[in-house]
């Protein structure tokens, strides 16, 4: 089987996690683009063999970057992550696919809170903090698939709670989180089963 890089981004029109998947191959011959499903944003990525130039919408800071980095660092390795000049965060993830939609879930939960105007974004700080971080317990032993049958699912933090939505089907599970007995509940599961459509 041939060896996928991955590419993700947040879109800064929508606001949803981007990602798109080529070959090796694809990659080292030509140019390619991965779009947003709202059509309203794309990743740019062109190569001349040595190195790569990449053009990145920004959902930190709204704008497109432009990046270069060496072949090898793209299409090799556990991946690179590419930073905002303004926010001076990471704001696109290239590599392997596995590490690519791990980084792409903090990355969207960051990027919602860059948008907030209020500095207390969450009902309660440290109990959002708690329960994001239970969250990432149980997606990383498997535990969050959705009954339709898949695994594949966006996460969308709002002020009291957080939201995880199946992107086969849109099913949505919605995790409260704004106080000590909602994450006393999330501790107590194993396993998270999103409501399919």
């Amino acid at each position: 089987m041939e060896e996928m890089r991955s590419f993700g981004y947040i879109c800064p029109q929508c606001g949803k996690a981007v990602m798109g998947s080529r070959t090796v191959f694809a990659l080292s011959a030509a140019a390619a683009r991965i779009e947003c499903e709202c059509g309203k944003a794309e990743m740019d990525i062109e190569t001349d063999g040595q190195r790569f130039r990449l053009t990145v919408p920004c959902g930190l800071c709204g704008k497109a970057h432009t990046a270069e980095c060496a072949a090898d660092a793209v299409l090799r390795g556990r991946g690179i992550g590419l930073a905002c000049p303004e926010k001076q965060q990471i704001c696109c993830y290239v590599g392997r696919e596995s590490e690519v939609r791990r980084n792409m879930e903090e990355l969207a939960i960051r990027a919602e809170k860059e948008k907030s105007d209020n500095p207390e974004a969450f009902t309660d700080n440290v109990i959002m903090y708690e329960v994001l971080s239970e969250l990432k317990d149980i997606a990383a032993r498997g535990g969050i698939s959705c009954s339709c049958g898949s695994r594949e699912y966006g996460i969308r933090v709002r002020r009291d709670a957080v939201d995880l939505e199946c992107r086969r089907c849109g099913g949505r599970l919605r995790i409260p989180a704004a106080t000590d007995e909602d994450l006393d509940r999330l501790c107590c599961q194993m396993t998270l089963t999103i409501k399919g459509r």
